[in-house]
């Protein structure tokens, strides 16, 4: 298995590319596959973590998103 770190945006785009074809068929548990799988996406969330960082939402941009849906 060659897996490496996702150090830029090259590598990170590789990686997606990668995983994508198994969110649809995620590998069988136990197979090499399925290892692949888990590592590269462990490596991905860490990857967007770093850069790309979900800061909490405003309170009131959250309260009114929440009435809209229910509405």
């Amino acid at each position: 298995m060659n897996i490496q770190s996702i150090r830029n945006e090259a590598d990170y785009k590789t990686a997606l590319a990668i995983v994508s074809p198994w969110f649809d068929h995620e590998p069988e548990a136990g197979t090499e596959d399925a290892a692949r799988f888990d590592i590269l996406v462990t490596l991905i969330q860490a990857y967007e973590e770093k850069h790309y960082p979900m800061l909490p939402p405003d309170p009131i941009d959250a309260i009114k998103f929440r009435m809209e849906q229910s509405a």
